[in-house]
């Protein structure tokens, strides 16, 4: 029986994969230049760039870390469901469209390109920290989004974590490497509506499942009566207030993540902007909500009072969504998980892998050192730097696996994504609704986020006294105000040579 269930899930995932591959080629037949290969021709309708936007910010976190947050933490953990909210809100409301209003205007494909108009710099500087830190970070994340992949396999077929880890490795590769960000997208578009389907559905099919002897509410005050409790589980005031608000800042990320503003550029106009801003809520709210949902009713229903959580639900509750759709759902269906995980996870991998090639190549290769190359000519270039940052993300991620067995996943991807948040964001932001921010001063911003993100994470975060409401705040919020704070100083002691209009 339990060969008769591998093979049924194998063959799921084997028509997952020729699907992957088929919207690859059919991408290919787009790519006739750079700005397609990168940014699709600025052509991308609001569904596809909708869905692609919040697949890519969603990432393998929303299905591995924030289920697993949902049982550790409780009914706090709807406070990430409210702060993502408002970042999508505000990206899509506010900053969107002027920034694609810009882009287009610059005619920029990537982000560097973007702020290197923008200041009209006559240097390389801001391009190559730009990149340097877009890279740096990028492998980061990917890396975790590998051991997220690894862990799925593991988990959820039982094939060992560095074959897994592998296999999703060559998967995302082969599309990228066929069609570019026009499949990237494309394809982030079919797993966001496998994301949103099956984590909207679980939670009810589950609820109608279990026995309701007791109330949701009464079985977790049974087995803990602070997982109940919406601000914070600990007597200490001060410490609920940096844990929720380490919680609600993770909607920061929005404000100007280049995986996600490069969607921003790709759109085909300002119109699909306010189309694109419902699609994007809606998949947000109840995508968000339905897996926090799902990891109450796994605490619910898989502990009891006194129990260890994560030693019966996994590291951080890494176990939780294999667990509970092996409990309630037949093969298929469980297959079609399986799929729904690596569809989280390659929808992000992809999106970044094709960010990083095109600093490294368009914005290193091309625009400092070989400005005689023609667009057409990078392609191939492009690939081989793909694979190389693939290639080191992988090698990190099984790194990590065999050093650090007991890592906490959740907090590996959120160090990647404030890493990449804090130091793009806040320029981003000033950039669009402050005319008086200098080159200078989106320089001195981007280095203090990228430092500060090192800074929060490494020093401050083990420090006696403090440590511990820092490692509940966590590092994006106080590298982001930092690096806000920073950008404006400098600009007023290096004021723009000439003032940028606001649009």
């Amino acid at each position: 029986m339990q060969d008769q269930d591998f093979i049924i899930k194998v063959g799921v995932l084997a028509i997952y994969v020729a699907i992957l591959f088929l919207i690859g080629i059919f991408a290919s037949k787009r790519i006739a230049s750079m700005s397609d290969y990168y940014v699709g021709g600025k052509k991308m309708g609001f569904w596809a760039v909708a869905f692609s936007a919040r697949a890519t910010g969603e990432s393998g976190w929303l299905l591995i870390g924030l289920t697993g947050m949902g049982a550790m933490a409780g009914y706090s953990a709807y406070w990430v469901v409210l702060g993502e909210l408002l970042g999508v809100f505000i990206s899509w409301q506010f900053m969107a469209k002027l920034f694609k209003r810009r882009s287009d205007k610059y005619k920029a494909i990537t982000i560097p390109d973007y702020l290197e108009s923008h200041f009209r710099s006559t240097t390389n500087t801001l391009r190559i920290i730009s990149a340097s830190t877009l890279v740096v970070f990028v492998v980061i994340y990917v890396a975790s989004q590998m051991d997220v992949t690894g862990i799925a396999f593991e988990s959820m077929l039982g094939i060992d974590y560095r074959i897994g880890a592998m296999i999703g490795f060559c998967i995302v590769l082969a599309y990228i490497f066929i069609g570019g960000f026009v499949a990237a997208v494309w394809s982030d578009m079919f797993q966001g509506i496998l994301m949103f389907f099956g984590l909207v559905l679980l939670p009810i099919v589950v609820w109608f499942s279990m026995d309701h002897g007791t109330g949701i509410t009464d079985g977790l005050n049974a087995i803990d009566p602070t997982l109940t409790q919406v601000m914070g589980r600990s007597d200490d005031g001060l410490m609920n207030l940096f844990t929720l608000l380490g919680f609600s800042m993770i909607g920061l990320g929005f404000l100007g993540s280049p995986q996600v503003y490069v969607r921003f550029m790709s759109i085909e106009s300002e119109e699909e902007v306010d189309k694109g801003k419902w699609v994007a809520l809606l998949f947000t709210l109840l995508t968000d909500a339905a897996a926090v949902t799902i990891g109450i009713l796994a605490r619910v229903y898989f502990t009891k009072e006194g129990q260890d959580p994560e030693a019966i639900l996994g590291n951080g509750g890494e176990d939780v969504l294999s667990m509970i759709t092996n409990e309630f759902l037949p093969t298929v269906l469980v297959a079609i998980f399986i799929a729904i995980v690596l569809s989280a996870i390659m929808s992000t991998i992809d999106s970044l892998l094709i960010l990083a090639s095109s600093a490294v190549t368009r914005d290193f290769y091309q625009k400092i050192f070989r400005p005689d190359l023609k667009d057409e000519d990078l392609t191939k270039i492009s690939r081989l730097v793909t694979l190389a940052m693939a290639i080191a993300a992988l090698c990190i991620a099984i790194l990590l696996y065999n050093i650090y067995p007991d890592r906490q996943i959740f907090w590996i991807m959120i160090f990647g994504w404030s890493g990449i948040a804090a130091t793009f964001c806040p320029v981003i932001i000033l950039s669009l609704f402050w005319r008086g921010y200098s080159e200078q001063g989106a320089i001195a911003s981007m280095l203090t986020g990228f430092m500060s993100v090192i800074f929060f994470k490494f020093v401050v975060s083990n420090m006696e006294g403090i440590g511990d409401y820092f490692q509940e705040l966590d590092v994006l919020a106080p590298s982001f105000a930092l690096a806000m704070l920073v950008g404006v100083l400098v600009s007023k002691i290096f004021p723009a040579d000439v003032i940028q209009g606001i649009d």
